[in-house]
């Protein structure tokens, strides 16, 4: 049962508001003005806040800031109730970050399709989606329900890829969002000399190709391909496109989904410019093993001396001098097919931190 907190100081209206939503079945608590409402919504935790905007004590702007502190009841959706009379102001209250208001006075469904909506809303932003074929299925069939899109709702599939086969090409029509269920992919671009470099390596629960579909061109600026078989799942253009910019809240729920790790990124770039190769071979080891594409057992990828050297953006033959080096310190094992294992990830760490 759903609990909602009523702050209204006129009697009349929050007893009729109280028995409208009662009879829904919503548990309901009220309280006559701004000051015992902040003390019973710190008590009650409610699903969600219908508070009047003239009250005695403290008005419902009051409340609202107050209640925007507490990183419990910030996050409650907050519906503002106010009179005709008032209606200047409430755009004061929606520049604050109410989620929406009525007013006053108001039949019984005009308060019940609000209190659903801001519910229904809340329950989606809320919810948390596995990064896997399964949550990114669930998320658009939840997301189109929300934003009333039919289209959405088919089941995404899986395609198998062989070892080395490509999944997009560099300078081809960006048509899909693509999604690693299980395998591990790399990325990479051909410079002007048409020699290859890598741009990012990536496991099982990462998207590629989305920075792809967002650039002006329309096509894929790098190539992805498949270091070990991999079950990917594809997102249409269209669809990533309506999840997007149809409707901000499922385009902040998705933009978290897709994004990888971004910030993450945005270090590892500033690395490249400004840290020492010893640095950089360091930062990508542990992050490499981070994404389980390197392992403690001789599980892990294969990984070519081209490949790293592209990923920590220095020539081949200065990255195995750096692989080398850290080889005779102990810090890590070069084994068959390529295979690397850490042996002292904190020494790694400290040098990753402090070069």
């Amino acid at each position: 049962m759903k609990k909602i907190l009523l702050i209204e100081d006129n009697q009349e209206v929050r007893e009729m508001t109280s028995e409208i939503l009662e009879l829904e079945n919503y548990e309901v608590t009220t309280a006559e003005n701004g000051k015992i409402g902040i003390e019973k919504a710190q008590r009650f935790t409610p699903d969600l806040i219908l508070c009047d905007i003239m009250m005695p004590e403290v008005d419902g702007y009051g409340v609202f800031q107050h209640l925007s502190k507490n990183h419990i009841t910030a996050a409650v959706p907050f519906i503002f109730l106010t009179a005709k009379s008032e209606r200047s102001d409430l755009r004061k209250g929606m520049t604050m970050g109410a989620d929406d208001y009525l007013t006053k006075p108001f039949e019984a469904n005009e308060l019940l399709e609000a209190v659903e909506g801001r519910l229904k809303k809340n329950a989606f932003l809320r919810k948390e989606f596995a990064r896997s074929v399964q949550g990114i299925n669930e998320f658009i069939k939840e997301a189109s329900k929300y934003q009333n899109l039919k289209d959405l709702s088919n089941d995404r599939d899986l395609t198998e890829f062989k070892s080395k086969e490509e999944i997009f090409s560099e300078g081809f029509i960006a048509h899909n969002l693509y999604f690693i269920q299980s395998g591990q992919v790399k990325t990479y671009k051909h410079n002007e000399n048409g020699k290859e470099y890598v741009t990012g390596m990536f496991n099982a629960g990462d998207f590629i190709g989305q920075l792809s579909i967002l650039g002006s061109s329309g096509l894929y600026t790098e190539t992805a391909v498949a270091l070990t078989t991999a079950e990917i799942c594809s997102i249409p253009k269209k669809d990533f496109t309506q999840l997007l910019f149809n409707n901000r809240d499922v385009s902040n729920k998705f933009i978290s989904m897709i994004s990888n790790d971004i910030l993450h990124m945005q270090d590892q770039l500033m690395g490249m410019a400004f840290d020492t190769v010893r640095k950089r071979a360091a930062m990508t080891l542990l992050g490499l093993y981070d994404k389980g594409l390197i392992k403690d057992d001789d599980m892990g990828i294969s990984v070519s001396r081209e490949d790293f050297a592209g990923l920590i953006g220095t020539a081949t033959e200065t990255a195995i001098r750096a692989l080398s080096s850290f080889k005779e310190e102990g810090l890590i094992q070069l084994g068959e097919s390529r295979r690397i294992k850490l042996s002292d990830k904190k020494q790694l760490q400290h040098i990753a931190e402090f070069g």
